[in-house]
């Protein structure tokens, strides 16, 4: 037998573009992308193939979701497009004062106060029952095939899988709320190494049930039952009364017009507006190439101001001071665009009013597509899992104020700024087609940096989402990958900008695209950060 090391990789590589005709389905690892292709040749169009994907993410990748995840997407079906936002609202029992109660002086990013109703399971349903066109039994049978038969886990995944064993097995030494986790992700008092076999039953049994049901034992049935008796033993907020309530929203997509191409995002209480402000900053700025010092210099300033404004203004739509049409107008982003100067910004917060995440998409031959992505948001979330079911909750919680007074302030039934994006371009009218980058809070900046590789600098998909990536951490401090050239960095540093080379790139996002020609040929792009993978045919 060979010895290698799975994640030794000492040499640069060179990823081509994947062209098809009649599907293609791109994730960031093969196990999902297989149930997508296994689901359109079934003859399933792109949404079911979608939800395939999506059923079979918290099983392939858990560090990244779960079946108590949010979930958010954009479909492009049959000539028009639609949105669908499934974020789940705060429990209603939890409080600003109910945490100071418990001695917390701030949403925790573990545990049971940081979880939100999950929203992931009602927005699938929500999606099938509108677009789908096989039975949802059969669009679940491969995540269920791999949950009870087992796949080979990748090998980005077994390291970050390994990473929260760390994490979470002394918190299961001293609470037992979090032994669900060591029970559902670390059988045996271990994670799985790259290339060994993982397998759920109790994960499969819950997907059959929600295939069989449509959902509604998740919202109301067992699944709901199991979950509410596990809160209540273990200190929860969550109740199977929130999660009898909840409903996902369809909601209109909005769009900037960005060197001739329609750039399309979800609208809060999600961050997608954020690329759009910075597109809008920065299409009014003469810029050079990729790599000169004054165009990346703005490209970061552009950024930091409009995600001063969204971290400030973006929160349930019915709490927002502002509206997205100001925070998007002309005139306000001519105002931010005059403080972008020579040196570095400090960004503040301005005033527009006048007077980790898994991404994956997919097409199909009929010219649909969908852009979709869902989240526990910090790795396996809350690290709360529900022991007979496998769910394993978010921590989308953690993203609210601890400020009655702030937009995104904690309140029971609200839902908090959230931080998943996925994307769209259209052209005149027609689909170019979907994209997205995961990676929390690196998520609009790194879909700013994937369109201008695209549409300014002409980079193919694939060199677009491979290209250098950076990151702005706050104040005047950011992250570079190490392949972002020195002469750069320095001239960077030399402008106020506090720049650190990261060897790892897991914290620069990972991200799918899928580009569709004039003569209706698909060009996928997939994620080299990650074990990115596109199938089709």
């Amino acid at each position: 037998m060979l010895d290698f090391d799975p994640l030794h990789y000492p040499y640069a590589s060179t990823r081509s573009l994947v062209y098809s005709r009649n599907g293609m389905c791109c994730a960031g690892n093969p196990t999902a992308a297989s149930a997508g292709l296994q689901t359109l040749l079934k003859g399933g169009n792109a949404v079911d193939a979608a939800i395939a994907m999506a059923l079979t993410q918290p099983l392939a990748e858990p560090t990244g979701n779960g079946l108590g995840s949010d979930c958010f997407a954009i479909v492009w079906f049959k000539g028009r497009m639609y949105g669908i936002n499934g974020s789940g609202p705060a429990p209603r029992s939890i409080s600003i004062d109910a945490l100071k109660e418990r001695g917390l002086k701030e949403v925790p990013k573990r545990g049971v106060e940081s979880i939100d109703v999950p929203g992931a399971v009602a927005a699938w349903c929500a999606l099938h029952e509108r677009f789908g066109s096989l039975e949802l039994e059969e669009v679940a049978a491969p995540a269920v095939e791999y949950a009870e038969q087992g796949f080979p886990v990748s090998p980005n995944i077994s390291r970050l899988w390994s990473d929260s064993y760390r994490l979470f097995a002394p918190l299961a030494s001293a609470n037992p709320a979090f032994q669900g986790w060591m029970e559902t992700f670390a059988p045996g008092g271990r994670t799985p190494k790259a290339g060994e076999m993982f397998a759920s039953p109790r994960m499969a049994d819950t997907l059959r049930s929600i295939a069989r049901t449509n959902g509604r034992s998740f919202y109301q049935g067992p699944i709901a039952e199991k979950i509410d008796a596990y809160m209540k033993r273990t200190g929860g907020f969550l109740s199977g009364e929130d999660l009898a309530a909840y409903k996902p929203e369809w909601v209109a997509p909005i769009s900037l017009n960005y060197r001739g191409v329609d750039v399309w995002e979800l609208p809060p209480n999600g961050h997608g507006i954020t690329v759009l402000m910075a597109l809008q900053i920065l299409k009014g700025m003469e810029l050079g190439d990729r790599e000169d010092p004054e165009t990346v210099h703005r490209q970061i300033d552009a950024l930091k101001l409009a995600f001063s404004d969204t971290m400030e203004y973006v929160a349930e739509p019915a709490c927002m001071k502002v509206s997205a049409e100001e925070l998007l107008s002309e005139k306000y982003a001519a105002q931010r665009r005059s403080l972008i100067g020579e040196r570095a910004l400090d960004p503040k917060a301005g005033d527009p009013r006048y007077g980790s995440t898994v991404y994956f998409c997919t097409a199909d031959r009929d010219g649909n597509m969908v852009s979709i992505i869902q989240s526990n948001f910090h790795g396996f979330g809350s690290g709360i899992v529900e022991p007979q079911t496998g769910v394993s909750f978010n921590d989308r919680a953690f993203n609210f104020r601890f400020d009655p007074s702030h937009p995104n302030g904690l309140k029971g039934g609200k839902r908090p700024y959230h931080t998943i994006i996925p994307g769209f371009l259209t052209q005149n009218g027609e689909a170019l087609g979907p994209f997205g980058i995961m990676g929390g809070y690196m998520q609009p900046q790194a879909h700013v940096q994937f369109l201008m590789n695209l549409l300014d600098w002409k980079l193919n998909p694939q060199q677009a989402l491979d290209a250098p990536r950076w990151q702005w951490v706050g104040g005047r401090r950011v992250l570079a990958e190490q392949d972002m050239p020195n002469a750069l960095i320095r001239q960077l540093q030399r402008r106020g900008h506090e720049i650190t080379v990261v060897a790892d790139r897991v914290a620069m996002g990972r991200g799918q695209a899928i580009i569709r020609g004039e003569n209706g040929v698909y060009a996928g792009g997939t994620e080299k950060r990650t074990d990115g993978q596109i199938m089709c045919y």
